[in-house]
């Protein structure tokens, strides 16, 4: 393992930056330094040899002219700038603007020059980066997670495919293949979206906090059933009284309900009556007449029983998710899944038995010791059951799942993800009469790739459509729920969250209402 140093004597860019190195040393030990001024990110670099303790050292700093990122490795010192555009970003810095608020518009021209700035210098070190390792990424130096949205922008503002390709190949440096991903979903997300007026309304997420076990690499705000087991009618009880209190406030804006997910941890955890209970609130707070979607994500196969199914069926819930990650038995007891792949087959016929026509269904790739030939099993059982909806993830292992901070324990598994199972899964999809229909990026994927979701035509999921590409204000309830408000048509996102702990949001449910509010009278 390396370790690699990044000293940062200007911080304007430190996230960027810190993640594009990252994504070409996967897994490796990372140290942020901060040698400069404190108050202004900004001080003189020390010169000297290599710190012996680094195989990589990297320092970031500017001038008023330019950016400049220089490595050293060993005998090995690479350089490469960036020329630093003037403007508005530099203006609101000053010390005549910092106490106050800035306006909409200011905020924007300021995103601009950034933004300019942010490409430049990204540009430079994705070329030191290349010329160090040897290698090149997927996505070049996309390092956000919406490609989709990019691309979606461009196709609003008029250019042309052929544009838009050359400016995730030449500018952004991505391989033509993901170029033309994104580009494809752009255009199925605008056929999507253009049959109603998603601008003017919003969708609901509603959060069941709960699962029957803690995955290995989770780090979703979940808890297990068994120890909040007495506290769920409480939990419900603070749940829906904050959705009652949200489609008030909504129906006094006059916006209309276009979608509902709700999700988790697994909300089948719930009993029968206890799912029973939380979709006649639904049904009852809010006017369901202008959805268009409705989605239970059921997960996970051993939480789902007949009893259940026929719950969720009493409701106009229109999709439902039976979510295997893999039909490989051995991995799902690695990852920590208490179910096996006949649970999974059972849990799907009996979702079709029950009546449900668009069942998602969603697999992970670079599950631990899972290759080429394991992802090709799950692949073909699932193509047996014939879904409407394929989400292939890419394990993304975040700093608060027990697979990053037990890693010891794991070194010696594998994981695996490559370009090759990835097509793999596209031809899957394929067979199955599907196409890609949204994607994202998460920090500290296995070989830096992407989540895609495919389905058969009229069959594309709405709501993943306007979360992932910010298209439509949502708001989310319940335990470490956050929700967004889509401002000026994206332009402006503005978030509002709750408290992840389940029995801080059950004694504090009236402050998250008020919190909901107080954004509402401000921005809606």
């Amino acid at each position: 393992m390396y370790k690699i140093g990044i000293a940062f004597y200007d911080r304007a860019f430190e996230h960027d930056i810190y993640e594009l190195i990252r994504a070409f040393f996967p897994g490796e030990e990372f140290v942020s330094l901060f040698p400069g001024d404190e108050g202004s990110g900004r001080g003189t670099a020390p010169s000297g040899d290599l710190p012996e303790d680094f195989d990589y050292y990297f320092e970031a700093r500017s001038t008023r002219d330019a950016f400049t990122i220089t490595c050293r490795a060993g005998e090995r010192c690479l350089s490469a700038s960036a020329p630093r555009t003037d403007g508005p970003e530099r203006y609101f810095s000053s010390p005549e603007v910092l106490h106050r608020s800035l306006t909409l518009e200011e905020r924007i021209a300021r995103h601009d020059v950034r933004k300019v700035n942010k490409d430049a210098l990204k540009a430079s070190l994705y070329g030191l980066l290349s010329e160090l390792t040897g290698r090149t990424l997927p996505w070049g130096n996309l390092t956000g997670i919406r490609p989709a949205k990019l691309a979606s922008l461009m196709l609003e503002e008029g250019k042309s495919d052929s544009d838009i390709i050359r400016q995730f190949t030449d500018g952004y440096f991505a391989s033509e293949g993901k170029a033309s991903l994104a580009l494809s979903i752009a255009h199925r997300e605008k056929e999507v979206l253009s049959s109603f007026d998603y601008k003017n309304g919003y969708s609901l997420y509603i959060g069941i906090p709960f699962c029957p076990s803690i995955c290995l690499y989770c780090s979703f705000s979940s808890y297990p059933l068994a120890a909040w087991k007495k506290r769920v009618d409480e939990y419900l009880d603070a749940l829906i009284r904050e959705m009652y209190a949200v489609s008030a406030l909504m129906k006094e804006r006059g916006r209309p309900l276009h979608t509902i997910y709700i999700g988790g941890g697994t909300p089948t955890t719930l009993e029968g009556e206890e799912l029973t209970r939380l979709l006649s609130a639904v049904e009852d707070a809010f006017d369901l007449g202008t959805v268009r979607e409705f989605t239970v994500e059921a997960g996970r196969p051993d939480s789902i029983t007949p009893e259940k199914l026929k719950a969720i069926r009493r409701f106009p819930v229109t999709r439902l998710s039976v979510n295997p990650q893999t039909m490989n038995a051995e991995t799902l007891k690695i990852i920590g899944r208490a179910h096996t792949p006949e649970d999974t087959l059972r849990a799907f016929y009996e979702a079709r038995e029950a009546g449900f026509d668009d069942i998602n269904m969603d697999l992970i790739v670079g599950l631990p010791g899972e290759g080429l030939p394991e992802v090709e099993r799950t692949l073909s059982e699932i193509e047996k059951l014939s879904p409407e909806n394929l989400t292939v993830h890419s394990l993304a292992v975040k700093r608060s799942a027990r697979l990053n901070i037990f890693r010891d324990e794991y070194k010696e598994m594998t994981f695996e993800n490559s370009q090759e199972i990835l097509d793999r899964a596209s031809q899957s999809a394929a067979a199955m009469g599907m196409s890609p229909y949204y994607l994202y990026r998460q920090k500290n994927m296995k070989g830096n790739f992407e989540n895609v979701g495919y389905a058969r035509a009229g069959r594309a999921g709405i709501y993943n459509i306007l979360i992932m590409e910010e298209r439509q204000s949502i708001l989310a309830l319940g335990a470490g729920g956050a929700s967004k408000l889509v401002l000026r048509e994206g332009q402006q996102i503005e978030r509002v969250e709750n408290v992840k702990d389940v029995a801080a949001y059950i004694s504090r449910v009236d402050e998250m209402i008020d919190r909901k509010r107080c954004a509402l009278d401000k921005y809606l």
